[in-house]
């Protein structure tokens, strides 16, 4: 059985955005339940998916919100699954979703990634899911060589290109 995650975001129009989390959990092999929930205008929606969420396999959820971005806390209010948020940039740089997302009242956590960071998302959803499912762990270490990989490659092109002025 592979892990499952829900993806939920509050407007269709943060999608585009969320594109590299969508990516990043099918490389990972994680299944992703994608939904547009909106705390405020489908708040029972909201409260139902997060309160049948486990009952439905979801073993983690990320919720992805600009603006008052009370998405992620009003699903972590309902649920005990872990719950990651996503500030999506729409107003003020994205901080009011970030402060919206971050700041929790004690008892209801919402693990935040940086504004506009689906990415990092998945891969903490990974993480996460990697204490149950120990193929993520060796997923998780061959991304991070991957990723010095990468970086050897760029310091060396940009050393490149320095010696050519």
């Amino acid at each position: 059985m592979a892990p499952k995650a829900a993806l939920i975001m509050g407007s269709d129009s943060d999608f585009e955005k969320l594109k590299g989390c969508v990516s990043k959990l099918k490389e990972f092999k994680i299944e992703v339940d994608v939904n547009v929930i909106s705390a405020h205008r489908t708040p029972d929606k909201a409260a139902d998916f997060a309160k049948n969420a486990e009952t439905n396999g979801i073993e983690v959820i990320i919720c992805a919100a600009g603006m008052a971005a009370h998405l992620g806390g009003v699903i972590a209010a309902h649920t005990t699954v872990p719950v990651i948020g996503i500030p999506i940039k729409s107003t003020l740089d994205g901080m009011d979703a970030l402060l919206a997302t971050v700041q929790m009242p004690p008892g209801i956590p919402v693990a935040t990634v940086g504004i506009d960071n689906g990415i990092n998302a998945a891969i903490l959803a990974a993480q996460m899911l990697a204490i149950k499912y120990d193929y993520l762990k060796d997923a998780l270490k061959d991304a991070k060589v991957k990723m010095v990989q990468g970086v050897e490659q760029k310091n060396i092109k940009v050393k490149e290109l320095a010696a050519e002025i």
